[in-house]
């Protein structure tokens, strides 16, 4: 492995300094990072997949989703290990949960819970067959809308928790009729989610101009969207990619989204069916990126061979993708005294990071070391160059001596390195090694 590349001069003033200038050397590798690229669906790293699976990208991300009737089966009796187990299980396979609670499916197995059907009595076919039952009856904003705001309650900055996914209304929660609301209801229901969960990231599926405006207008919403790929297939003269997903992002006013808050994508079908229909993949995949894609969800369904190359490229470019393309410090601080720096980053993802990992520096010599937190928000790194400069405090007891000079960006809970970065330098517990900096004995 090399090491970075060190330059050094030599900073004019009272007392000549030396400043180390390092220009890390860039990597090309797939990057498994939190909150970025394809994601699992039902099944967490190393679990089963469907059979035919091979070579499924690692994933930083499971995405579950559940029916309202089989998380509350009795009335104020919630299944929460449902989502208590697919949080444990992701953590033990290095993920977080992408959640979504859906009112019903499309047929009467997957109807909402019979305690609420028992409740509202028969109700008239609905013109909209996706819609099971009134979303304007008050019972349903009661309960449906009652039980979001429990889940939020208890899971509102989890730190297993990647996003959730807002669902108010139509089959599997994908927004048929909501365009039809009565903007209170509108707006109650989507309060739902906006006033419990104020800290892990929340996501609209696309749906219509009202529902996706009044959200946006609420809080930091991104959006999310659950035919990618479709060229065609249910119709020669429209298609999602065509169709539906410019105009939409555009009308709806979510074209700026994704600089507050994540995109994700769910192939529509999987993407051996976009390989068999003839559909251009690198056009897919060159539209989902314009669009500022953090997450796909392929299914866990495979990957065909041909188009690996494709993908990888795709990985690389999902979400966001940290160069450091300089650091500056001086070659020599004292205890108790300020340790400035200079930092030059590309974001060369489409996406910003939408956690805050703190970044700090660490001085590391043999078993002694002191972590130096930074000011810096990589939630504000959009795509292209971003600077960081700052200074930082060297612990008064600190004793003199040569010391390693670490960087790396951490987990807000843990402290230990959550993010790879697209440099050479990474040690083996995730610091990345920058060069040496001597500690002199303050005053």
């Amino acid at each position: 492995m090399r090491l970075p590349l060190l330059a050094l001069t030599l900073v004019a003033g009272l007392s000549a300094q030396q400043t180390v200038t390092v220009r890390p050397q860039e990597i090309d590798d797939i990057l498994v990072n939190p909150g970025i690229g394809f994601t699992t669906f039902h099944r967490a790293n190393g679990g089963p997949i469907n059979p035919e699976n091979k070579g499924h990208p690692e994933s930083s991300v499971d995405y579950l989703r559940v029916y309202w009737n089989f998380f509350e089966p009795q009335r104020g009796q919630y299944r929460w290990d449902l989502i208590d187990g697919a949080l444990a299980r992701a953590r033990s396979q290095n993920q977080r949960l992408m959640f979504r609670i859906m009112p019903y499916g499309d047929g009467p197995t997957n109807d909402v819970p019979a305690w609420y059907r028992e409740m509202m009595g028969p109700e008239p076919e609905r013109a909209k067959t996706k819609v099971r039952t009134d979303p304007e009856d008050p019972r349903y904003l009661e309960y449906f809308g009652g039980l979001v705001r429990q889940i939020g309650l208890r899971y509102d900055g989890h730190p297993d928790l990647d996003s959730v996914d807002i669902s108010i209304i139509g089959a599997w929660g994908e927004g048929a009729g909501s365009a039809d609301l009565t903007q209170p209801t509108r707006e109650a229901l989507v309060d739902c989610y906006l006033e419990t969960f104020r800290k892990t990231p929340l996501m609209m599926l696309l749906t219509d101009e009202k529902t996706n405006r009044y959200g946006i207008s609420r809080a930091a919403v991104g959006w999310r969207v659950d035919c990618l790929g479709d060229m065609g297939g249910f119709s020669p003269t429209w298609s999602h990619m065509l169709d539906y997903y410019p105009q939409g992002i555009i009308n709806f006013g979510m074209r700026d989204a994704w600089q507050r808050a994540p995109v994700s994508f769910e192939a529509c079908w999987v993407m051996n069916r976009w390989k068999q229909n003839g559909w251009d993949v690198d056009y897919i995949i060159d539209q989902s990126l314009k669009w500022h894609i953090s997450t796909f969800n392929g299914k866990s369904s495979p990957v065909p061979e041909e188009w690996q190359p494709a993908v990888n490229r795709w990985l690389k470019k999902m979400g966001y993708r940290f160069v450091l393309r300089k650091f500056t410090y001086p070659a020599t601080v004292r205890s108790h005294g300020k340790l400035d720096f200079t930092t030059w980053w590309e974001n060369k993802g489409v996406a910003p990071c939408y956690r805050a990992y703190p970044l700090a520096l660490r001085l590391k010599n043999g078993d002694r070391e002191a972590v130096l937190p930074t000011d810096a928000d990589i939630r504000e790194w959009l795509p292209g160059d971003n600077l960081y400069d700052d200074a930082v405090f060297v612990p008064a007891d600190l004793p003199p001596g040569e010391y390693a000079l670490e960087l790396a960006l951490l987990d807000p809970i843990s402290r230990q390195p959550a993010i790879k970065l697209a440099i050479e330098g990474r040690q083996p517990d995730g610091w990345y090694r920058l060069g040496q900096i001597s500690v002199e004995r303050g005053n």
